[in-house]
């Protein structure tokens, strides 16, 4: 039974006096039809409704609109004109039990849900900055490549896009070229060991490498060259070895240091945390020119850790390694400084557990003392 209301002269309203009943016997055509008026809105004009269903489709529009009213779902606001009552504005019934039916998510749920999944993941989850920064939906669709990349670094892999999205959501292709494009704002891919195409190692030393098709006189080049993980493994000898190794870790200092490195010091990019393929290519490097290591790495609790990596390769190879430019006075001389952040934080009480040089292990308590830390870039 329908209860009108008078809102005027011109104006009255109709609306079923029983509850909404269910959708279960809406056509397929009619269901796909109202969830694309429900994501309108609640109240939207009819004009507007009938023309989402498209051209050739007012009849199934009205239908719907019958049925709706009809079945308790809208309030439907008429106009008198021409003699008669024409719908006017159509106004949803219960709109969060509506939603719920179709399988909308509802956005105050949606947010909730994204709350109560953001509390429950650990602090030093990666990317959680970028993560907030999302609409919540789209946060909550995104945070298993998140939790995918702190499993990926546990686990010490390291590989392509490709290799990353099957790991992450068992498929190769299974991260949308938007998701990709937000990973590599959000960070560095290549800190994670995730390379667009095959890893390079990049590299400027002092030596010729010999292999079975030739020999590479790494010496030839004008500031450093680029070699794959094969090239490398293909190495059977060198001729040559550095008095020292140094190793950057960002991109633009190494390239600096390459390029204004004495004649007989070795430097190699240091991509963040060390992914596999990188310890490999440089474990084998040390076997053909072994030499110790100066190692520079951002002044904060990941650049500690990152360094540390890096320097069990030269402890295991019996050899000496040292921090550069990884102390007080290099972090207290820089032109600017961030906070640290929980990450940080968990990240300090972590190390804070580890056998570590001296020269880090005041850094890491200077750090934690003044909340303090720096990037390299100022440095190198």
């Amino acid at each position: 039974m329908l209860r009108v209301t008078s809102l005027s002269k011109t104006r009255r309203q109709r609306v079923a006096e029983p509850p909404p009943r269910g959708l279960d016997t809406l056509p397929d055509d009619w269901r796909q039809l109202l969830k694309r008026w429900v994501r309108r809105g609640g109240d939207s004009r009819w004009e507007t409704l009938k023309g989402d269903a498209g051209v050739g489709q007012q009849n199934l529009a009205q239908a719907l609109l019958d049925w709706l009213l009809e079945n308790g779902w809208v309030a439907l606001t008429e106009k008198f004109e021409r003699a008669e009552w024409w719908p006017y504005r159509v106004q949803f019934q219960e709109p969060a039990t509506l939603r719920a039916a179709l399988g909308i998510a509802d956005a105050d749920a949606t947010a909730a849900n994204w709350q109560t999944v953001r509390d429950a993941l650990p602090p030093d989850t990666p990317l959680l900055d970028a993560l907030d920064a999302l609409p919540p939906k789209t946060a909550l669709a995104r945070t298993d490549l998140a939790t995918a990349l702190a499993r990926w670094q546990l686990e010490q892999r390291s590989g392509t896009q490709r290799d990353f999205a099957l790991f992450a959501r068992g498929a190769t292709k299974a991260v949308s070229s938007a998701e990709w494009t937000w990973l590599a704002i959000a960070t560095d891919l290549a800190e994670w060991g995730i390379e667009r195409h095959t890893p390079l190692l990049l590299v400027a030393a002092p030596i010729t490498l010999h292999l079975p098709q030739g020999v590479l006189d790494l010496a030839a080049c004008a500031d450093f060259c680029a070699l794959t993980p094969a090239t490398l493994a293909a190495a059977t000898s060198a001729d040559g070895t550095p008095a020292r190794w140094h190793l950057v870790e960002n991109r633009t200092s190494f390239e600096r240091v390459a390029r204004t490195r004495a004649a007989d010091a070795g430097v190699i990019w240091l991509p963040g945390f060390p992914p596999a393929w990188w310890r490999e290519a440089v474990a084998h490097v040390l076997t053909l020119a072994p030499a110790p290591a100066a190692i520079a790495c951002d002044p904060d609790p990941a650049g500690v850790a990152i360094a540390l990596q890096a320097g069990a390769l030269w402890q295991a190879a019996g050899l000496d390694w040292q921090p550069w430019h990884m102390d007080i006075a290099t972090l207290q001389s820089l032109a600017s400084h961030s906070t640290l952040n929980a990450w940080d934080q968990t990240r300090i009480a972590q190390l804070a557990q580890s056998a570590l040089p001296d020269s880090l292990s005041t850094l890491l308590a200077y750090m934690r003392e003044h909340n303090v830390k720096g990037e390299q870039e100022g440095i190198l």
